[in-house]
């Protein structure tokens, strides 16, 4: 049974940083691609951040670019997701995803470009 369980989110000051984790079970190491998601109150799911299976690639918003990073450890089978520089808009629930076998150096940025989903984590940034 594949899992994901993120954990890190919670309230922080505008500037400040929260990293975000994302354990995966399930799964074989370097296998899958992964993604970060996020979605605000009254708004659609958007893509933030991928990284290849192999973590080769990456991939970000233009609205987290140089704020952001994703990275993987795939000994521990775990992302990340560094956020530094926070500001009120990226207030939302923040999902991880799992492509199993997705081409290796692909990072999707579409929803349906993912199987797998994690049950989110809330990161609110106060102004």
């Amino acid at each position: 049974q594949v899992q994901l369980v993120e954990s890190g989110g919670g309230l922080v000051q505008a500037g400040g940083s929260l990293r975000l984790s994302c354990a995966i079970s399930g799964l074989t190491f370097s296998a899958y691609a992964a993604g970060w998601f996020r979605q605000a109150p009254g708004k659609e799911r958007e893509f933030v951040a991928g990284i290849s299976r192999r973590g080769g690639s990456t991939s970000y918003a233009d609205s987290v670019k140089g704020r952001f990073t994703i990275s993987r450890d795939n000994a521990k089978n775990t992302v990340y997701l560094q956020m530094n520089s926070l500001s009120h808009e990226d207030t939302a629930v923040y999902y991880c995803a799992a492509a199993e076998y997705a081409p290796f150096f692909t990072v999707s940025k579409r929803t349906d470009g993912y199987g797998h989903w994690g049950q989110g984590t809330q990161v609110t940034v106060s102004s």
